[in-house]
């Protein structure tokens, strides 16, 4: 259901629409996915509330990731013991106050990847993601709860986090638009941080027109005024990038060819050459504030932790300085590249995913690295990221993304209203 059709409910109605799809999923997912989900008839008297407001968000349902303050409430942030060194919130954090102000109505919060260290949305303690159309194929993560919740139509708007890749990776999975804002905004500012100088907010929705109004209202994005774009004037283009299934290339180079023209050959080169090794330089360079966030305590709770997410902090630990400075050399070459890009151009569209959804036989680390050497040259840069899925001929999915130079990019909303409706299952 489009935003426009949730609209068309009572607000009773869609608190019952709520509960009633959160029913439905099977019990091990509804755990794996919701951590707190507002009763019926509290969630229906603040859509009414909401609905006060004007805009295309007010009385909207939508569910948050575990990462953001809610007034009361202990974040658990995919793990089993952060409330036992941190205390409930006493306020709302600035994500949901901005989304209070657009009139949208806190469904519920949800589960993810623990600490949003990963990508591939496993949880030992709370249970991993499924594709709600897929069961045996994972949502990706980190914001794996998030992605479920707008895949399996429970509500149409769901708030994530990418540092890596946190939301596109599930975009991709789980056919789902998403969009990565900049790190150091103040909706990110007080969130539980993975990497500070890395962590952004974002959202997912599941139609075009849905994102493009979720665009206008949370960021007042101005409206694109040219007919395709690559028409005129500064533009962009797209590019592969090595690993890619066969499968996945053939999708990606078709729907990006909707959207504009290939990089010349030597540009494409030049990026390619600069984004080499992206997914290791993030992983030393995003591990060592991740370890900054967690000395204090890994230690204590070391039985505790994800037996993967401690063995990336026990690495993170033991990083040595010269690799540290390679690192920071390396994110130097590739922000440099990104700053002579965009002096001449407005946007660069890459692959999403390697590879369609990935079984739980699949969720290794080889896997994680494919998918990362994608995602994270625009994380290092610092840069937005729209997330277009892609069907492929299998019934999945994986995704373009568009990396724009700011928020206010139009860019983003030219690139929805060109884009295609894409088939997803339908919710009764």
């Amino acid at each position: 259901m489009s935003f426009r059709a949730w609209h068309q409910l009572s607000p009773a109605g869609v608190a019952a629409t709520v509960h009633r799809r959160v029913g439905e999923l099977p019990p091990a997912q509804r755990r794996a996915v919701l951590a707190w989900l507002a009763p019926e008839a509290e969630l229906a008297r603040a859509v009414a509330d909401g609905r006060a407001k004007t805009g295309p968000l007010a009385g909207l349902p939508y569910m948050l990731k575990d990462l953001f303050d809610v007034a009361g409430r202990s974040l658990l942030a995919g793990s089993d013991f952060l409330p036992e060194v941190r205390p409930p919130a006493a306020r709302h954090g600035n994500m949901v106050n901005a989304l209070e102000a657009a009139g949208a109505v806190l469904a519920g919060v949800t589960h993810l990847h623990e600490f949003a260290f990963g990508i591939t949305g496993e949880n030992p303690h709370h249970g991993d993601c499924e594709h709600p159309s897929f069961p045996g194929r994972t949502t990706g993560g980190s914001s794996s709860g998030s992605a479920a919740a707008v895949a399996a139509g429970i509500v149409p708007l769901a708030i994530g986090t990418d540092t890596g890749g946190s939301i596109r990776v599930p975009s991709a999975f789980c056919g789902l638009f998403g969009f990565r804002m900049t790190p150091h905004h103040p909706w990110i500012a007080d969130g539980f941080p993975l990497a500070p100088s890395f962590d952004t907010a974002g959202w997912f929705t599941a139609e075009a027109e849905d994102m493009d109004m979720a665009l206008d209202a949370l960021l007042d994005s101005p409206l694109a005024r040219l007919g395709m774009l690559d028409d005129a004037g500064r533009s962009g283009g797209w590019m592969t990038l090595p690993g890619l299934d066969p499968e996945v290339a053939r999708a990606f180079t078709s729907a990006a060819g909707r959207l504009a023209r290939p990089l010349a050959e030597p540009q494409a080169d030049a990026l390619r050459e600069a984004f080499a090794g992206a997914a290791e330089v993030y992983a030393v360079a995003g591990a060592v504030e991740t370890w900054q966030v967690h000395s204090g305590w890994a230690e204590r709770f070391a039985g505790r932790y994800d037996p993967a997410v401690k063995g990336r902090l026990d690495l993170a630990r033991a990083l040595p300085a010269g690799k540290i400075a390679a690192a920071q050399a390396r994110i130097a070459v590739l922000k440099r590249a990104w700053t002579e890009y965009f002096a001449d151009h407005d946007f660069l569209i890459l692959p999403a995913s390697p590879c369609e959804a990935l079984t739980k036989g699949e969720c290794n680390q080889a896997s994680r690295n494919r998918i990362l050497a994608l995602t994270t040259p625009a994380s290092l840069g610092g840069y937005p990221v729209l997330t277009m899925p892609v069907p492929l001929v299998s019934g999945l999915s994986t995704a373009l993304q568009v990396v724009g130079r700011d928020l206010k990019s139009p860019v983003f909303r030219q690139a929805l209203r060109k884009w295609p409706a894409v088939a997803r299952p339908s919710h009764s």
